[in-house]
């Protein structure tokens, strides 16, 4: 499901323009109010969110939100849908061609600190609101994020395969363990700071390899 077929969920929406110039106008709009809810829902919560606190922060009027965005859900389901279409699409584009279970290991953490490292507020909100969402909205992005977490766990399943530890982990743990890990980064972590994305998840990787086959991976 594509974006635009995913936020058909919802009854209404604003007709596109159809002349180009004003389309691009029109989704840029849209992409500002996205990104405007995004930093309010990271700063104050979903539930202690309100249109009104949007419609400011997009700097735009409560009646103009609502041409673009009918209510408060409709806007974090798009936002955790687009996130996690491109964190997928993105892991997927960048695995083809590599076979090597710890190269592949390496490309996923670094592609979801990298993604992440410029969008924080996101990585929060995804963190923390999944279950805020409701009926098929709440369905369709537990669905794409399943998707991603398939892809991380065949990688984790496929190194262990290749380099089996002295204990026999259980795979959702070790998945887990390792979101548990990149999606905390928001805490502590400021991309802007003295350490690079590549450095943190060189880092991640070699932590992971260590505790999971007792080897590190990729030194750079």
């Amino acid at each position: 499901m594509d974006s635009q077929r995913a936020e058909q969920l919802f009854e209404s929406q604003p007709s596109e323009p159809v002349n180009a110039s004003a389309r691009d106008s029109f989704e840029a709009r849209r992409n500002n109010i996205l990104r405007a809810a995004t930093q309010v829902f990271a700063q104050n919560g979903y539930e202690k969110a309100s249109m009104r606190m949007i419609a400011k922060a997009a700097n735009v009027s409560l009646a103009g939100l609502y041409h673009y965005f009918e209510r408060k859900e409709q806007l974090l389901f798009v936002m955790q849908f687009r996130v996690f279409g491109s964190l997928l699409s993105g892991l997927q584009e960048r695995l083809m061609g590599i076979q090597d279970p710890r190269e592949r290991l390496c490309t996923m953490i670094r592609a979801h600190v990298t993604y992440f490292a410029e969008n924080m507020a996101e990585l929060k909100v995804c963190s923390h609101e999944l279950d805020s969402l409701e009926g098929e909205s709440y369905e369709r992005a537990r669905e794409i994020r399943v998707a991603y977490y398939n892809i991380t766990r065949d990688i984790v399943a496929s190194l262990i395969k290749s380099d089996p530890p002295a204990y026999p982990p259980d795979m959702h743990v070790a998945t887990m363990s390792l979101f548990g890990t990149l999606n905390w980064l928001y805490r502590w972590w400021d991309p802007n700071g003295p350490t690079s994305p590549r450095s943190v998840a060189t880092q991640i990787t070699n932590q992971f390899l260590t505790g999971i086959t007792g080897g590190a991976g990729p030194t750079s």
